[in-house]
């Protein structure tokens, strides 16, 4: 790799950019007549169950929770993290600080998450696509493409690679992820989207997080939504050096994270829910072995794709005579089981590589024995 320059890829405008400064970055504590709050408290009629102070805006950087977060991913310092509106916060913000509208590209390994492209376009950010290796069923990079194409494209700022992979389930090798941030020549930056990393067994190996005192042009992407359950405040977590991380902050709204995600978050990073998060994924993975075993016994389906490092699998629906994978009939087992049945999982039959492929997340052992015999059932029938 070349000799990185921060400075070099950053937007001049970012670089030159004057944060706003809200009333929680000075002072936390004291009477607080500081930011046109509400001294008189939130108008609930029961507040017996919130331990917060509603009428006051959250911290800006809640480095509480980083502290925690730094002990759970081997990360030196909070100041290695940002908190997002989940990670796709953080993919917009990375977008906008270095990718120049109308000029720079981001490239991407489809089949992938489908927001890096949304918001590259929002931004008016070219997009380069490598496909991942769709022959072999394992979706893991093609570095020769992926040098061949940061060379033709010299304006490429970012590359985007999900690992384990949506919708492919795949941890990608480490070793290519090494290769592709350290190949001499590109002066961008590299993100890891690990959303589903805990769901990975142990012996396969964990997270890049800890790479990010090694390589100055690292993000990693994590959120508390999969393993830990909580989709529904819109945590996400980006870690990288202080320097990229204070870009992040620079750049964000004020208040990005409210007091109650806030809260749950850290309630979720203590010890006992830490456990708690742990002893479930355990039973996720034990669920995606039970269903994987049983699944291939139905017939109508053919491979399981991807090697299942997430909490879902990757299924191909074969046509009427077992041959194929099927489109069509994958359309229409979809929709007949979300419409009539009551299961709703998730059409991917048009993403790269993914001929005939429903995508099923590991719920329950009830909901995975329900989701076995209606797909079953369904496919007799279709």
């Amino acid at each position: 790799m070349t000799q990185f320059s921060l400075e070099r890829i950053v937007r001049p405008n970012i670089l030159a950019l004057a944060p706003y400064r809200c009333a929680r970055d000075d002072y936390s504590t004291g009477i607080l007549l500081d930011a046109n709050e509400n001294s008189f408290g939130p108008s609930l009629a029961d507040t017996s169950a919130l331990r917060l102070d509603l009428e006051r805006y959250p911290d800006p950087l809640h480095n509480d929770i980083k502290k925690h977060l730094c002990l759970l991913r081997d990360v030196p310092s909070p100041e290695n993290f940002f908190l997002g509106v989940g990670s796709d916060e953080a993919i917009d913000l990375l977008i906008r600080i270095f990718c120049i509208p109308g000029k720079d590209k981001i490239l991407v390994t489809p089949p992938t998450y489908g927001m890096y492209s949304v918001c590259a376009q929002v931004n008016d950010v070219g997009v380069v696509k490598v496909p991942l290796t769709l022959d072999d069923k394992k979706f893991q990079l093609q570095t020769d493409k992926v040098f061949e194409a940061l060379q033709q494209n010299p304006d490429v700022k970012i590359v985007f690679l999900c690992s384990p992979g949506n919708p492919t389930g795949s941890l990608l090798a480490k070793e290519d992820i090494q290769k592709i941030l350290t190949f001499p020549g590109f002066n961008g930056i590299v993100i890891v989207d690990e959303a589903y990393i805990d769901f990975v067994e142990e012996q396969k190996g964990g997270s890049t997080a800890s790479w990010v005192t090694q390589f100055p042009n690292l993000v990693v992407l994590q959120t508390l939504s999969k393993s830990f359950g909580l989709a529904g405040i819109r945590v996400g977590i980006a870690i990288s050096t202080p320097e990229i991380i204070a870009l992040m902050n620079n750049t964000k709204a004020p208040y990005n994270i409210c007091s109650l995600s806030a809260d749950v978050a850290l309630s979720a990073l203590q010890d006992s829910s830490i456990e708690l998060m742990k002893s479930r994924v355990d039973l996720v993975r034990q669920e995606r072995k039970k269903f994987m075993e049983n699944v291939v016994k139905i017939s109508g389906i053919g491979a399981i794709k991807g090697t299942n490092d997430a909490n879902f699998i990757l299924v191909e629906i074969l046509d009427k005579d077992n041959q194929k994978p099927c489109n069509e009939r994958a359309h229409r087992i979809y929709t007949y089981l979300a419409q009539e049945r009551g299961v709703v999982v998730r059409l991917r039959c048009m993403e790269p590589g993914c001929a005939g492929c429903l995508r099923i997340t590991i719920g329950t052992p009830e909901e995975n024995i329900t989701v076995l015999k209606e797909l079953e059932l369904a496919l007799k029938s279709m």
